[in-house]
């Protein structure tokens, strides 16, 4: 069977990584590595995973440097040991056993393809469809969760091409890193998957989704999951990722209209609510853009956003 690293990226996350890794821990696939990579975290979680998981690699950053940098580092660690195939997968995922045996054997179904996923339930809700891949719309300049939020029927078990898949589970073949390059670790949350599988399918690699194969992610359907943190990245890296991937007039059209729907957002925000939380929201986007268009990317250089 291929070998198979599997890079699971820690920022002060203890109690879901040590569950993550309990749950990998009854993994049926029979060659595979466990590496935690840790952001600099303060939370005690490398003292305790280093005790209940004494198999398991980890390695430690001296800094946090975001999803795309922190898993660049598991990957370059993965690469050199000769991986077939690298799973990134969230920290705050439980998988079902027979996941990974399910993803290896659609990947080695056929050689275009390069990256793919499980099927994304709400941990809370383990019968919703959180994410079934993704699809890009260049001309609006969005992206849309695929099946989001409908009940599973558990009829479809075919594969699927999609456009991009999540970040919080992909598998993907040792030669798309080699031949797509690492995540772009400038948009440091937020996108980059989406940004790496778009450069796969350029080097003519398939992107595909697999309904049998099943895990749960702990995000809450709720909106107390958005922060203004959340609102800056997402905001400064969908202009980002138009930016790089598209040209000419489509990239002009496309970043006109996400950057008009961001400012109606930031006026209905203002406007409309009058509480703190939604002027510091409104604030954030505005710093997003601002951002964007000087060009400054990579981690937020401070953490005042009100």
């Amino acid at each position: 069977m291929p070998w198979v690293t599997i890079i699971v990226l820690n920022w002060n996350g203890l109690a879901d990584t040590l569950e993550c890794l309990e749950s990998l821990a009854g993994l049926d696939y029979p060659t595979y590595e466990v590496v935690v990579v840790d952001n600099d975290s303060t939370d005690g979680s490398v003292e305790a995973i280093r005790a209940r998981f004494p198999q398991v690699t980890l390695i430690e950053n001296g800094e946090n440097l975001g999803f795309a940098g922190g898993n660049n580092v598991g990957m370059c660690y993965a690469m050199d040991q000769g991986t077939d195939y690298v799973l990134l997968l969230n920290n705050d995922t439980i998988v079902d056993p027979e996941f990974l045996t399910t993803l290896v054997k659609a990947a080695e179904s056929d050689p275009s393809i390069g990256i793919v996923s499980p099927i994304l339930y709400y941990y809370d809700e383990p019968h919703t469809i959180w994410c079934a891949g993704a699809s890009i719309d260049w001309r609006r300049g969005v992206t849309h969760r695929l099946r989001a939020e409908e009940p599973d029927d558990g009829q479809d078990e075919r594969i699927h091409e999609v456009d991009f898949v999540s970040g919080c589970a992909l598998l993907a073949k040792s030669s798309v890193v080699k031949d797509t390059g690492l995540m772009d670790h400038e948009f440091f949350l937020y996108y980059e998957e989406a940004d790496w599988c778009v450069r796969a399918r350029a080097q003519g690699y398939r992107i595909v989704f697999v309904r049998a194969a099943k895990v749960w992610h702990k995000v809450s359907r709720s909106a107390g999951q958005d922060t203004p943190l959340v609102s800056y990245y997402m905001t400064r890296n969908t202009l980002r990722f138009l930016w790089k991937n598209l040209s000419g007039g489509r990239r002009l059209l496309a970043v006109f209209r996400h950057t008009v729907r961001t400012l109606r957002t930031i006026l209905s925000l203002w406007i409309k609510h009058r509480h703190s939380k939604a002027r510091t929201d409104a604030t954030a986007r505005v710093r997003g853009l601002l951002d964007f268009v000087g060009g400054r990317f990579g981690p937020l250089q401070d953490s005042q956003l009100g």
